[in-house]
């Protein structure tokens, strides 16, 4: 293995560019710029690091929108003068809300037109409450004074439950009065306050659909009483 001294880079002006790139759809999600410093950081924390040159500081992508990526490989070009980083992307990729930054083509005539990435549609297709579940888990990871969902998790998991109670409860008195609109919105309510006290815990949405897989491949009264027999 070669072993690459990173202060032999050739960072142009203290700067090396960095293609991001999402690792499942291979789809580009945006370029940035890394110095040294960010570098090292992004390596030692497996989140993407930049250096902003309008801001002229470091900064951790999705530190305050949660949209975090985590680093699975870097790549360095054969003339060693960019990086490529793949990454498994933690909502959306662009501060505009766009899936990622290559939202925009220009047409033969010159002009920018809108443009549905494969990203973008990857995304439009990913389940919401896997989606959720990872928003809420980075927000654990990097709370925000204006999250409702900091909030909750600042509050502990005594705050927390006292919701899922309380969405509990609103359910049941929606689905009493047999209210459509008032039980899908409740179910709504209940649904992400149960992810917030999953996402505590560290527990991705991914292991419920897991442990949901598990039961749908037998009976449910087998496997109902195989829960009780363990007991």
């Amino acid at each position: 293995m070669i072993k690459i001294d990173l202060s032999n880079l050739p960072f142009k002006e203290g700067l090396i560019p960095a293609v991001v790139q999402d690792i499942d759809s291979k789809a580009v999600l945006m370029l940035a710029y890394m110095n040294e410093d960010s570098l090292r950081l992004s390596l030692e924390t497996g989140e993407t690091h930049f250096w902003s040159r309008s801001r002229n500081c470091l900064w951790h992508k999705g530190e305050t929108s949660g949209h975090i990526q985590k680093i699975k490989n870097i790549f360095v070009d054969c003339d060693e003068d960019t990086l490529l980083v793949e990454v498994i992307q933690t909502g959306v990729a662009c501060h505009t809300g766009a899936a990622n930054c290559f939202y925009r083509r220009l047409s033969p005539s010159g002009e920018l037109e809108p443009f549905a990435s494969d990203v973008e549609l990857r995304d439009e297709r990913r389940p919401i409450l896997e989606t959720l579940s990872e928003t809420i888990m980075a927000r654990k990871k990097t709370p925000d004074n204006k999250s409702y969902t900091s909030f909750l998790m600042q509050g502990g998991i005594d705050r927390i439950l006292k919701k899922v109670a309380e969405e509990s409860g609103e359910l049941l008195i929606a689905a009493k009065n047999g209210e459509r609109k008032e039980i899908i919105h409740e179910s709504a309510d209940l649904l992400y306050h149960l992810l917030v006290s999953l996402g505590y815990f560290d527990i991705p949405f991914s292991a419920i659909e897991t442990e949901l897989k598990r039961r749908t491949a037998c009976s449910g009264l087998a496997e109902k009483a195989a829960r009780t027999e363990n007991t």
